[in-house]
């Protein structure tokens, strides 16, 4: 076998032949093309990571590990991640769906926390076609079934429909949960003596090489790939995490981690190299679904419902009962040294010694990066071109259109109340779950901008970023920190490359300017086939903390004679919004330019009035623009309004303008004064007010409520 057969290229190779001092051995090969790849090293963004803002007040646990985990005070911490599962889902849409699912949820349970949180975040291409509704069936599926079998709530998301990801979709997985600051769970802290435990599923030929197929773009021959996708059994996960709470309660486990991507060899590598130990595993102690399978294949299986405990010798017969009460197979399948190498045994002979550090310290590449030579001609917008002929047609076509609407049709499918904690689950604007035992909140957005982030990566990626914090701030939420899922395809195009490194350029730089470091994540590359790719596709999650749950700003509840307030300019940017892409066919202009001040005496002003109850509902303006916000919110709240803004130039800019710091706000009069006055130094204008059963806009259009709410909730 040679080393282009594992993925390394001949420089990585002869750099292997150094760090070794000799070659390695077909099964040494096998495990360090799998370690190098992609997929498992981060080689091609690492150095781009390493610019993320990761320390914060609230952070008690950042990068590095399963997930992050913030402090939500009185002694509870919030373990929380988001990960792909995007090559997996195009070729097996159900299972590859449903694995990510349960993948994501055992990141949680390797932090000591027990999976109470679930969203997605999902990509399709054109939604008149029938393979992306094949797709998307399959996918949405997946997720329903592992979700709601193994208990764990999904409680909202992102859905998002582009041609671009006809052959590309993209599936993010997150999953969060809560842990006792005194029982959190690490991956770094085995030591020599201790043993490897093996809980959960036995291993079979499923997921083979996972990730390396995750680190290539999908060809004809994926087709032929669906023994690389991971079979998943929610009800072994189920079992799997009330063992694991158990253990960890008795504090039974010294060390634990996921077997995902690379399974056993990545799992029981990264303990060793992260803990500064060595490991010996003996192959065959570890229980087989197929007797006949090879050590490559057993090391790299991605069988999934899977734990590696590192255990210590007096506790291995309570771990033991434990996985036998629960049903569950357990086999101690190695041994910490001191050595600090990795070394394999079958029968008591010696298959492979490597240093844990060739496992752990990948090397990085610097990939050239050229701004995108039509990079000017996607920002290019004429203005004339969007002028609209009927605002209330187009207003309807923004709440109908695919990115639009409701998606009801998905949320159906899922359980969203399982656990009893969810306040606000699918459909609303920010996800918002209870603390255990606490008053306490705490409250989650997700946000992607892929046609932004397509014209302009770099202001594209700090809207999104911006954006996902305005759904916090206005619940009246503090941000804790943020996870993120980075799309994007090939890194080794200069074009491509530049689009990534802009796109994490404008994340770190926004979360940095308001305060929100960045606690784990995600990379995924290789989006893309033979004749497209999808659009630079960072997705990221906010968690945030309300200390009293009955201080919350939510959407949908403005009643008859509030007043409708917008904070924030009347009009934001007519680029690459959901608006312009309708009119063009296609992603065109930019979005409006960072402004750090702005954001923040947003926050300020919008945790002022949550926590002072000053307005009754509220809506952060996002796609679709003002019209599209004031829309949502009358159809929510079953109410007319009446709005009186005018436009300072064209009518469009101001309904359906999209970018920067805006909500709109339903007030009771009786709160106006003080309303206003919380929001004093920022713009702050009076648009209308509630009431009567059409949504009338003054000299623009008028349309009754029951026609907004068909366009929006009508299957096309």
């Amino acid at each position: 076998m040679g080393f282009r057969e594992v993925g390394l290229s001949e420089s990585e190779y002869k750099r292997i032949i150094e760090l070794l001092g000799r070659e390695p051995n077909e099964l040494e090969l096998e495990l360090i093309g799998v370690m190098w790849s992609e997929h498992c090293s981060y080689k091609s963004t690492r150095p781009l990571l390493r610019t993320f803002p990761s320390k914060g007040k609230y952070v008690l646990q950042g990068q590095g590990e399963n997930a992050g985990v913030v402090d939500m005070g009185e002694g509870w911490g919030f373990a929380f991640k988001v990960e792909s599962h995007n090559h997996p889902s195009a070729v097996a849409p159900f299972q590859g769906a449903a694995t990510g699912v349960g993948g994501i949820i055992r990141d949680i349970i390797a932090m000591g926390a027990r999976p109470s949180v679930s969203m997605d975040g999902l990509f399709f291409g054109d939604a008149s076609q029938r393979k992306t509704k094949n797709l998307a069936k399959g996918i949405v599926e997946g997720i329903g079934a592992y979700g709601n079998a193994v208990g764990v709530p999904i409680v909202g998301g992102k859905t998002f429909y582009s041609p671009c990801y006809n052959d590309n979709p993209l599936v993010n997985a997150f999953s969060a949960g809560f842990v006792r600051l005194d029982k959190m769970a690490s991956s770094q802290t085995a030591k020599p003596g201790d043993y490897a435990v093996l809980l959960g599923s036995k291993t079979g030929r499923d997921g083979i090489a996972g990730a390396s197929f995750a680190s290539r773009e999908l060809d004809e021959d994926s087709k032929a790939s669906k023994p690389q996708i991971q079979i998943g059994d929610p009800f072994e996960e189920k079992l799997l995490i009330e063992c694991c709470m158990d253990l960890l309660d008795k504090k039974l486990i010294a060390s634990m981690q996921d077997m995902g991507a690379a399974g056993i060899l990545s799992s029981s590598s990264e303990i060793a190299h992260k803990s500064g130990c060595g490991i010996d595993i003996q192959v065959e102690k570890i229980p087989l679904r197929e007797a006949d399978m090879l050590p490559w294949e057993i090391f790299l299986s991605e069988s999934q419902e899977r734990m590696l405990l590192i255990v210590e010798e007096e506790k291995l017969e309570p771990v033991f009962a434990m996985a036998k009460h629960y049903g569950l197979d357990c086999a101690v399948v190695g041994e910490m040294t001191d050595s600090k190498r990795y070394r394999v045994y079958k029968n008591g002979a010696l298959e492979a010694e490597l240093p844990t550090s060739i496992l752990g310290d990948t090397p990085e590449i610097f990939w050239p990066a050229e701004e995108p030579k039509d990079l000017p001609a996607r920002q290019a917008i004429e203005l004339a071109a969007l002028k609209s002929a009927d605002p209330a047609k187009d207003l309807l076509e923004m709440l109908s259109c695919p990115n639009g609407r409701r998606k009801n049709a998905i949320w159906e499918q899922y359980d969203s109340m399982v656990q009893l904690h969810t306040i606000a689950g699918p459909g609303e604007p920010a996800a918002i779950v209870e603390v255990p035992d606490t008053r306490r909140a705490c409250v989650l957005t997700m946000e992607a901008e892929p046609y932004k982030c397509w014209t302009d990566p770099y202001t594209g990626a700090s809207e999104a970023m911006a954006l996902s914090l305005r759904g916090l701030w206005l619940t009246g939420a503090d941000a804790l920190g943020m996870t993120n899922c980075l799309n994007f395809a090939s890194p080794e195009m200069p074009e491509k490359f530049y689009e990534l490194k802009e796109c994490l350029r404008g994340l770190a730089d926004t979360c940095r300017a308001l305060d929100c470091p960045v606690v784990s994540g995600n990379v995924s590359l290789y989006n893309e086939t033979a004749t497209d790719r999808i659009y630079p596709t960072p997705l990221v999650v906010t968690a945030g903390l309300v200390t009293d749950r009955d201080k919350i700003i939510r959407a949908g509840r403005t009643k008859e004679r509030d007043f409708i307030y917008l904070v924030g300019a009347p009009e934001g940017s007519l680029g690459a919004t959901r608006y312009q892409q309708a009119k063009d066919g296609r992603p065109l202009g930019k979005t409006v330019d960072p402004d750090p001040e702005a954001e923040k005496a947003f926050r300020d002003g919008a945790i002022k009035t949550a926590q002072r109850q000053l307005a009754r509902s509220g809506r952060v303006v996002a796609g679709g623009g003002l019209a599209a916000a004031l829309a949502n919110e009358a159809i929510a709240s079953g109410v007319g309004m009446k709005i009186e803004l005018a436009p300072r130039g064209n009518v469009e800019a101001l309904l359906f303008s999209e970018g920067g710091a805006r909500a709109v706000y339903s007030v009771s009069p009786e709160k106006a004064a003080a309303f206003e006055d919380a929001w004093s130094g920022f713009p702050c204008v009076k648009a209308g007010e509630a009431g009567g059963d059409r949504f009338d806009w003054r000299g623009i259009f008028s349309l009754p409520i029951e026609e907004l709410e068909k366009a929006f909730t009508e299957e096309k």
